[in-house]
C-alpha cells in the first residue's frame, strides 16, 4: 500500500486523527490514561480498555470525544480479540492500536517462580503480540493500513538492576517483536512505532520525586533520580510521543522505538 503524501498539508491536519479509531490498552490510569486523552484531543474515537474495568469507564467518560470502555486481561487472548471486533462494531473502524498494559516485576534470578516468569511474559510480551496481529488482521480486512504504537521500556534497551529479569527480557522483546513486525505489516500500510519511557511519574510513582535519589544508592536503576534535563519524566511526555507516532507527522517512520526519558539513555 502506498503511503499518501502530506507535503501540501498544514501541521493541523497532519497531527489530526480526525474520523480514526483507537484503542489504548491498560488505560484505566497513568500512561495509558494520559495517552487516551492525548488521542481523543486529536480527534480520535477511543476504545479504553483495561483488567480494571470501572476504572476504565471512568477514564472513558473524561475523555473531550467520543469513546467506549471496555473489560481487557491483556493475558487473555479471547478478550484481546473482543477489543479488537468491539472497536469496529462500536465507531466503524480500527486504526491506531497502543499495546500499553503491562506489569514489572522485582524477583532476583534465583527467586524467580516460573509463574511469576510466564505471568510477566504473557502480558508485556504476549499480549503485546496478540493485540498487535489482532489490530493488524482488522487494518487488512478494512483495506486502509492504520498504526501499532508499542510501549516497551528503557528496560527493552539496557539493563537496569538487580531483580528485573522477567522484565527487562518481556521489554527487550517488545522492542524486538515491533522491528520484526514493522517488516511484516508494512506492504498493508502499517507501521509499527515502539515508545520506551524512563521513569515516570505517575499515580503510583510520585514518591519518587522525594524518594528518587534515596533509591537510586541502593538500586542503581537508570533515571529513578531525574534525569539530564532536569527532572523526572511524566505521563504527558510518553503520551505526546505517542500521538506523534500515531499521527501522520510520523508517516515514514516504522520499526522504530523511541526513548521518552529525558537524556537518560544517552
Amino acid at each position: 500500500m502506498e503511503l499518501p503524501d502530506v507535503t501540501d498539508l498544514p501541521v493541523s491536519e497532519i497531527v489530526s486523527l480526525k474520523g480514526r479509531t483507537a484503542v489504548v490498552t491498560g488505560s484505566a490510569r497513568g500512561l495509558g490514561k494520559a495517552i487516551a486523552r492525548r488521542l481523543s484531543q486529536a480527534g480520535a474515537s477511543v476504545v479504553v480498555c483495561d483488567i480494571d474495568e470501572a476504572g476504565a469507564q471512568e477514564t472513558a467518560q473524561g475523555l473531550e470525544g467520543p469513546a467506549s470502555a471496555i473489560r481487557m486481561d491483556a493475558a487473555n487472548v479471547a478478550e484481546i480479540e473482543a477489543v479488537a471486533d468491539h472497536a469496529v462494531a462500536r465507531f466503524g473502524s480500527l486504526d491506531i492500536w497502543v499495546n500499553n498494559a503491562g506489569v514489572a516485576s522485582h524477583v532476583p534470578a534465583f527467586d524467580l517462580a516460573i509463574e511469576e516468569w510466564d505471568k510477566v511474559q504473557n502480558i508485556n510480551l504476549r499480549g503485546t503480540f496478540v493485540g498487535a496481529r489482532e489490530a493488524a488482521r482488522r487494518m487488512i480486512a478494512a483495506g486502509k493500513g492504520g498504526v501499532i504504537v508499542n510501549i516497551a521500556s528503557l528496560a527493552g534497551l539496557r539493563g537496569i538492576s538487580s531483580g528485573q529479569a522477567a522484565y527487562v527480557s518481556s521489554k527487550h522483546g517488545v522492542v524486538g517483536l515491533t522491528r520484526e513486525l514493522s517488516i511484516e505489516f508494512a506492504p498493508h500500510g502499517i507501521r509499527v512505532m515502539g515508545i520506551a519511557p524512563g521513569v515516570c511519574l505517575t499515580e503510583n510513582t510520585m514518591f519518587l520525586k522525594e524518594a528518587g535519589a534515596e533509591i537510586f544508592k541502593h538500586t542503581g536503576i537508570p533515571g529513578i533520580a531525574g534525569s539530564p534535563l532536569g527532572r523526572h519524566g511524566v505521563a504527558d511526555d510518553v503520551a505526546r510521543a505517542v500521538l506523534f507516532c500515531a499521527s501522520d507527522m510520523s508517516l515514514f517512520m516504522t520499526g522504530s522505538t523511541l526513548p521518552v526519558d529525558g537524556g537518560v539513555i544517552a
